[in-house]
């Protein structure tokens, strides 16, 4: 029923059907979600509880990676897979170290673009795009990307959860390529990622949540940390490379640390810099 639509919901989107971005601002604890979007995330929960702990961490590393980037001098972010605004977002960040920062947002997801928009309404220095991660093409040839970022000078390339739903047979290593010969030298590209390698979580749990979530949202092509390690290919891996999520530059927060002691390593991250 119409009376049953979010005001923030674009009326062309269906609210039986579920989205990667909502479920993941659910596990952030957002408000921008369907009972749908709600359900696949309990029943996520009870097969993989270490879930929104998973979800938080990916958060904190992609503060810590944009933080990283802006000390090295990059003023301009691309999001890739942004999903739904929620408290620490990539412009937020980056103008801690960087007032002028510059944002471009790019999400598939309908409800996700329409809400960053809203949320970005008058702050003239972010953009959103619509697009799939999976055509460079039209992420890096969007007007509104184009309006707002010099490519002729350095990027930071985000894409924080977003390439394990990406499978193999769409060739993620040459689609990262295509980014990668389209920015310029001193650019960054920041990954974490899903891994099927595990430490502190029972295997079954992230097979159940696994085959559930591929049946009633969309497909995962977790990854090993060699597989991962491929993805950064033409570019300089920072110190540490390649780690654990958790483990990438981590920060003195008691509350966090006591979060990524608890929480198990299922997923890698990274940062490195185009020569």
């Amino acid at each position: 029923m119409a009376a049953d639509r979010p005001v923030w919901a674009p009326s062309e989107v269906a609210l039986d059907q579920p989205s990667v971005a909502r479920i993941w601002d659910w596990f952030l604890g957002g408000s921008h979600n369907f009972a749908v979007d709600r359900e696949v995330a309990r029943k996520t929960l009870e097969l993989m509880p270490e879930g929104p702990a998973m979800a938080r961490l990916s958060r904190a590393f992609l503060r810590r990676a944009v933080t990283y980037c802006a000390h090295a001098g990059i003023t301009q972010f691309v999001d890739l897979g942004s999903g739904i605004p929620t408290v620490g977002n990539v412009h937020e960040v980056a103008r801690h170290v960087t007032p002028d920062a510059r944002v471009v947002y790019v999400d598939v997801d309908p409800v996700a673009v329409a809400h960053t928009r809203q949320m970005m309404a008058g702050d003239e220095l972010t953009a959103v795009v619509q697009a799939d991660v999976r055509d460079p093409a039209r992420v890096l040839g969007a007007p509104e990307l184009l309006d707002l970022l010099d490519l002729d000078q350095p990027v930071a390339l985000l894409m924080v959860m977003v390439l394990h739903f990406v499978p193999d047979a769409d060739d993620p290593r040459g689609i990262l390529a295509e980014y990668r010969d389209a920015l310029v030298p001193g650019s960054a590209l920041v990954i974490a990622h899903g891994s099927r390698d595990t430490e502190g979580m029972p295997a079954d749990h992230l097979h159940a949540a696994r085959q559930m979530y591929e049946r009633q949202v969309s497909s995962v092509t977790l990854r090993t940390r060699t597989e991962v390690h491929a993805l950064f290919d033409g570019f300089d891996l920072v110190e540490p490379g390649v780690v654990w999520i958790p483990e990438w530059r981590p920060e003195p927060s008691q509350q966090l640390a006591d979060l990524e002691s608890a929480a198990p390593r299922a997923g890698y991250g990274g940062v490195a810099i185009k020569p």
